[in-house]
């Protein structure tokens, strides 16, 4: 991940620059602490500018956070919406779907960790607006893994709805592996997702004594 210098925000740097910097800055500071613990002295300190200017340009700590978690968020549904499309229902969508996610959180894979926080203030705007992007996400796993089952032969619903569950928590599992694995590109963990994937189905209920 990579660390803004703490001289990056000197005087004469244009508006959006700089507001760009504390984006950046702020997004690996929600993504390496929480909303909770991340601190605003800390993010002005990483662009070389004050607490004042930071709260100048984007008001309260929430609105911050909101102001990185917007393009974090519509990034993600993009790149889930697009792999969707080009595959439909085949079996390989999952494959699209990981890879999109991947290139979507390339050079700010903190990334994943603003959109899911849990350490949002419950009832607050912040957690509204992350909870409307997880909700979206989820409907679209919903529908891609209820295709997947029927063009597999179930119609079972239970099966699509744990099936939903399975697959919410495989993504997060596979993107905390990747942000430690800082040497792996999208393209690299798409392959190595295919690998274990085509293990994974050599798991017969004979293979597991079912």
């Amino acid at each position: 991940m990579a660390t803004l210098s703490s001289k990056a925000g000197t005087k004469g740097v244009p508006r959006e620059h700089r507001r760009r910097q504390m984006l950046e800055a702020a997004a690996e500071e929600f993504g390496a602490h929480g909303f909770a613990a991340a601190s605003l002295p800390a993010i002005a300190a990483r662009v070389g500018v004050t607490k004042t200017l930071l709260h100048q340009y984007f008001g309260s700590k929430e609105d911050l956070y909101i102001a990185c978690l917007v393009p974090v968020g519509d990034g993600l549904l993009d790149a889930v919406r697009e792999a969707m499309g080009e595959g439909g229902a085949a079996p390989h969508t999952p494959l699209r779907v990981l890879h999109g996610i991947f290139t979507a959180l390339e050079g700010r894979r903190e990334a994943w960790f603003v959109l899911y926080d849990t350490t949002l203030p419950p009832g607050g705007e912040a957690a509204r607006r992350a909870s409307e992007y997880w909700a979206a996400i989820d409907r679209l796993a919903a529908g891609g893994t209820a295709e997947l089952l029927r063009a597999a032969g179930s119609t079972d619903p239970l099966d699509a709805d744990a099936l939903k569950y399975v697959w919410r928590d495989l993504v997060a599992t596979l993107v905390r592996w990747w942000v430690k694995h800082p040497e792996q590109s999208p393209e690299a963990m798409t392959r190595r997702c295919a690998r274990l994937f085509a293990a994974a189905a050599t798991l017969t209920p004979d293979g597991l004594g079912a």
